[in-house]
């Protein structure tokens, strides 16, 4: 659970201990002479001011708007983020129309999920919002709509820090590789060292290894630059069953090569919101991943399907599968069940890591299921057109 909805959950918790207890501390009055139901709940001055001021211990910035998203209160943090006045609209100090439409949402008793925005003023700010309404006026007279506002500004820095930097070293090696593979083909094709047996036994397994790192600084380089745009939504319509065949085709010399059968089951009307190339990478790195873990005159069976307002694709093989205990960690960096197989098939230990950030960005679900020795199948639940 995110840690700005535990926070508001604790308030809320205090909050409903207090008024059970109507303690005269916090200035509250009960008529006797009514049942329970009618009970009359008297708020004085001391009452609202316990309230802001446990709101003002919260280090995370809280906005408080009425339906006209006018400013009826903000906290310490707040104010020194945005120098807020009250009684001002919410729009002056975070210029975003996604969060407008939202709190409207919120307004309209709509569920509004957490989001991310970027706001520049004097510095640039990335800020991470919850969206919360008191429709029970435990705060104020009227319903009105929490700002539970967190600060990851600091976080992206890091991030950004650590992408470029993998970039830039994966970039460094590129060159140097390439020139060490280009050697090792040349002395490859030289008859004369072709008649040395040792040279003969070594020089395939530094060309693999080299073709791996290959592989490894490529996936690298992949994984730093979709870690900075996940959270840039895609915005192009794509048919999900034309795509998922445009790559099916690229492997037909391997599945073929490997007696691999795959199975394609479409459905009509199949369609997203996304990103092609970065959709194709998914799906690439998916079935590579099948064809790489399973042995030969197996089966790839790959199904669409429609679940209400969800369009399902899934990726059943009838590979080595995942132990239990893994598949949580199946998706980590450069984690691998079996590492003396993965670097006989050329694995790098990213793919799914890679998948795993894309399926991220398009808001989408992975679900992963397997039994070892039997297969693997991974789900990847899109928001439908």
């Amino acid at each position: 659970m995110e840690l700005l909805t535990i926070i508001l959950l604790i308030i809320i918790g205090i909050l409903a201990f207090l008024l059970l207890k109507k303690e005269k501390v916090l200035g509250i009055k009960t008529d006797e002479n009514k049942t329970e139901e009618q009970v009359k709940v008297i708020e004085s001055k001391d009452y609202r001011k316990n309230i802001y001021d446990l709101l003002n211990y919260i280090p995370e910035g809280i906005i408080i708007l009425d339906k006209s998203k006018k400013i009826i209160f903000s906290n310490n943090s707040a104010n020194n983020w945005f120098q807020i006045k009250l009684n001002e609209n919410i729009s002056g100090y975070l210029r975003n129309p996604d969060l407008l439409i939202s709190i409207d949402k919120a307004f309209d008793g709509k569920k509004v999920t957490d989001f991310e925005i970027e706001i520049r003023n004097q510095a640039v700010l990335r800020l991470n919002i919850t969206i919360y309404l008191d429709q029970n006026n435990l705060f104020f007279d009227e319903n009105s709509c929490f700002l539970f506002i967190r600060d990851l500004t600091e976080f992206y820095k890091f991030q950004q820090l650590k992408s470029d930097f993998v970039a830039n070293v994966s970039h460094e090696l590129r060159t140097p590789l390439q020139s060490i593979k280009m050697g090792l083909e040349t002395f490859e094709n030289n008859p004369d060292i072709k008649q040395n047996s040792e040279a003969n036994n070594l020089l395939p397994i530094m060309i693999s290894q080299s073709e791996r790192m290959e592989n490894l600084i490529r996936d690298l380089l992949s994984l730093s630059k979709i870690e900075l745009q996940e959270h840039i939504r895609p915005t192009h319509e794509i048919d999900l069953v034309e795509l998922i065949d445009y790559v099916i085709k690229t492997y037909e010399k391997i599945l073929s090569k490997n007696k691999i059968k795959l199975i394609f089951n479409k459905i009509d009307n199949c369609k997203i919101i996304g990103d092609r190339d970065k959709l194709i990478e998914i799906f690439t790195n998916l079935i590579d991943n099948s064809i790489k873990y399973s042995d030969k005159n197996k089966e790839i069976i790959i199904t669409a399907k429609k679940d209400g307002d969800l369009v399902i694709i899934s990726v059943a093989d009838q590979g080595i599968g995942i132990p239990k205990e893994s598949i949580h960690r199946i998706t980590e960096r450069f984690f691998t069940v079996d590492p003396s197989k993965s670097r006989s098939v050329g694995g790098t230990g990213l793919g799914l890591a890679i998948v795993k950030h894309l399926v991220s960005q398009h808001r989408a679900e992975m679900n992963i299921n397997s039994i070892e020795n039997q297969g693997t199948t991974i789900d990847i639940k899109f928001n439908s057109l």
